[in-house]
């Protein structure tokens, strides 16, 4: 290993001394760097992409080189190097989006071209909109707003998180350890209004993703400057009420601050008001200290309160017990709140290198109650739980990053570290009652878990062909003190897990790439199952391929197209009134994934993604083998228009198939087809809009699970589907002012 490491450094630095170079960088009209630009020499083939700061160095070029410059939501721009060695200063100009405008770009996650369509073409209204924009992403709600959402995706139940890696600004949002479930990511700190760029990745293809990196990963970028300030007001059924302000501060070439502040409210759509409220605030400034040195600080908060009516027991419905919208146990419910502080520094070492660097802190408070069960295990209180958490969290990263070339080879290296560590107080589960009274402490100490990794990875660009392999190392530290043994006790274990990758680019022509992806990823266990099982079954791995393509057959048209096959290791299952996490054995999950994009008109969008899943788990006997809640097919579509003489509107359709609810599939979770739309109007400074949810009512369940429970005039308990119903048909209006 310590071999293919030298060697793999030596290549990825060396760089011929003849080489010839163009550097530049790229700006708005406004004289704002742009990064992510791709420069093409149209002479040599030979590419590369921005940097954060806008710069670029292209190797291998000459006099009289044709040059291109590509970027979504700007024009093409075609550039002839003439023979003075003075760095270029391009200028692009913002565009109606096109795309005819489009290249595919020779890199490891081009894909993300998708969510780039989507989010011009389709922005996002809501938190929930957040998750949305990867293809074939499904999440469910079941806690009247205030939990976190229940994440589906090839093939898996996610729960809250377990096996989907989310950041935001590369703040981890997963938590470790967290008193609801491992991996839980909670978005709702997040104003959409803010969200810049959506950078996801299906497999655990990706050297500088670490935990929870197994079905794929999510990072929200926020935005760096507002383009103007605003005030928002929203006004829905049900006493929905939304109020966000947006307001720049600081708006020059060399430094920018803002600050957002969004407050919402509702009673839900159930019989007993939810009284749902949330706060969010964010301050972020960017500032370039220096020709070569940049700084940034993001501050947020966030709070949120409510109540709710639980996953409800279809047999209470179908004898008219309770309505659809209503409740066995109406004191559910909890608060929340997170605070971040995140501070960049990043280094342009020169014209070949740079270095980025992020700190940041994390103060976590959870509180919410729950009862899956009613009167299962206490026949005259019932079995409503607590689940609490106050939680800190310290972290840091840097990366160095280094372009090279060597003949006809080209391409960039980079070599990473991060650390993270979580200090979990007061982990608590109680059986409690009416939300005051605690009945027994069933769980209650304290974890403190850290991890360290670190990474290297390349991309070689040769012709036609891109080369990316890498590898990562991870090492954990677990401990727990456990509050409920007499005496002062500490539990402790550490593990450590390599996962390489590789992957493969054909790179045809800027309008057809065919990819060839393979690696490693892993989840790791919760702290608490990790040392009471003496450190087994610590961080399980996942094995994953894909194959496919992405193609322009005509310049209106983007067709995605992957088959994927990823083995696991080890299934985690979350038992929540019993506050253990449960394995359930090695899986296997294939499926093929299908997305198309087209621009019919200058300003009417279609499309289209449809995901089918197979996922079943190994050891056990045929029929028995199915996965609980593993989507089987999902399908979205939608039309949209944008910025027709300054109308704008949509229709969403999302449709998720029936599913196996239990092991042997004698429990069945209906599936559902539901319609979302919107339509609008903005002029230079106001924008009016309506949206609507579920747009024909249809009746449907958000989530299901099979649950065995027993209410309290019963004498035995019953195993069957409980959901959370649907939104029904649900209608806002929205009125914007730009200033």
């Amino acid at each position: 290993m310590k071999y293919f490491l030298l060697i793999f450094l030596f290549l990825a630095s060396y760089t011929f001394a003849s080489a010839q170079a163009i550097n530049g960088k790229t700006t708005t009209a406004k004289g704002f760097p742009i990064s992510d630009v791709q420069v093409t020499n149209l002479t040599t083939n030979n590419h590369i992409h921005t940097d954060e700061n806008g710069a670029f160095s292209l190797k291998n070029t000459s006099s009289n080189d044709t040059l291109l410059f590509t970027h979504l939501g700007f024009k093409n721009l075609f550039t002839v190097v003439d023979n003075s060695n003075e760095p270029l200063h391009i200028v692009l100009s913002e565009a109606s989006f096109s795309l005819k405008e489009m290249v595919i770009s020779p890199k490891i996650n081009a894909l993300n071209l998708i969510s780039e369509i989507d989010i011009q073409t389709n922005p996002v209204n809501s938190s929930q909109d957040i998750l949305r924009q990867v293809p074939g992403l499904f999440i469910g709600q079941h806690a009247g707003g205030g939990k976190a959402e229940q994440i589906f995706l090839r093939g898996f139940d996610v729960d809250h998180g377990t096996d989907v890696a989310v950041t935001v600004d590369g703040i981890p949002v997963n938590m470790v350890s967290h008193a609801h479930g491992q991996g839980y990511a909670d978005l709702h700190f997040v104003i959409p209004e803010t969200v810049e760029n959506i950078d996801y990745g299906k497999g655990p293809y990706f050297a500088n993703k670490g935990n929870f990196n197994t079905a794929g990963y999510v990072n929200m970028q926020t935005k760096s400057r507002l383009d103007h300030s605003s005030l928002k007001f929203e006004k829905g059924q049900f006493n929905t009420n939304r109020m966000l302000g947006m307001f720049n501060i600081l708006h020059s070439t060399k430094h920018s601050s803002y600050i957002a502040a969004e407050y919402l409210s509702t009673d839900g759509t159930f019989e007993s008001p939810q009284n749902f409220s949330r706060i969010n605030l964010i301050g972020k400034y960017i500032g370039q200290i220096s020709n070569s040195e940049k700084v940034g600080l993001t501050l947020t908060h966030f709070t949120s309160k409510w109540d709710a009516s639980g996953q409800i027991p279809q047999r209470s419905v179908d004898n008219n017990t309770i309505t659809r919208f209503g409740a066995i146990d109406d004191t559910e419910g909890g608060n929340t709140s997170r605070s971040n502080v995140l501070f960049n520094y990043d280094k342009q070492i020169d014209d070949k290198s740079y270095i980025t660097n992020k700190v940041f802190y994390s103060n976590y408070n959870f509180e919410l109650y729950s009862n899956f069960t009613f009167f299962l295990e206490d026949s005259i209180n019932g079995d409503q739980i607590k689940q609490k958490e106050n939680r800190d969290m310290f972290g840091a990263s840097s990366e160095y990053n280094r372009t090279f070339s060597i003949g006809e080879t080209n391409g960039n290296w980079q070599a990473g570290i991060n650390f993270r560590t979580d200090q979990s107080n007061n982990n608590e589960l109680s059986h409690t009652l009416n939300r005051r009274e605690v009945l027994d402490s069933l769980k209650l100490g304290a974890v403190s878990e850290s991890n360290f990794g670190t990474y290297v990875n390349a991309t070689f660009n040769w012709r036609k062909w891109t080369l990316n392999p890498g590898l990562r190392m991870d090492f954990f530290d677990f401990q727990y003190n456990d509050d409920l043994l007499p005496t002062y006790t500490s539990q402790s274990t550490a593990n450590a897990i390599a996962s390489p990758k590789l992957n493969i680019l054909y790179n045809h022509s800027p309008n057809f790439q065919f990819y060839l992806k393979g690696g490693k990823g892993f989840h790791s266990n919760d702290t608490r199952v990790v040392v009471e099982r003496n450190g087994q079954q610590t961080l399980p791995a996942a094995y994953g391929t894909d194959i496919g393509y992405i193609w322009k057959p005509n310049p209106n048209l983007v067709v995605n197209t992957a088959l994927w096959y990823l083995y696991s290791e080890q299934e985690f299952v979350y038992v929540g009134d019993a506050g253990i996490v449960e394995p359930s054995g090695k899986s296997v999950r294939k499926g093929i994934d299908l997305s198309l994009r087209l621009q019919a008109l200058d300003w009417l969008f279609w499309s289209f993604d449809a995901n089918y899943n197979h996922a079943r788990a190994i050891d056990e006997l045929d029929g028995e083998d199915y996965i609980p809640l593993a989507p089987d097919f999902t399908l979205v579509t939608g039309v949209n228009i944008i910025h027709h003489s300054g109308w704008y509107g949509s229709i969403n359709v999302r449709h998720l198939k029936q599913r196996p609810a239990n092991e042997d599939y004698s429990i069945t979770a209906e599936g559902y087809t539901v319609a979302d739309f919107s339509f609008g109007r903005k002029w230079k400074r106001f924008n009016v809009g309506f949206q609507i949810q579920n747009l024909l009512n249809t009746e449907w369940n958000e989530t299901q699970f099979a649950t065995e429970s027993r209410l309290q005039n019963e004498a035995q308990p019953v195993e069957e589907i409980h959901f959370t119903p649907g939104t029904p048909f649900y209608a806002k209006g929205v009125l914007e002012y730009k200033f």
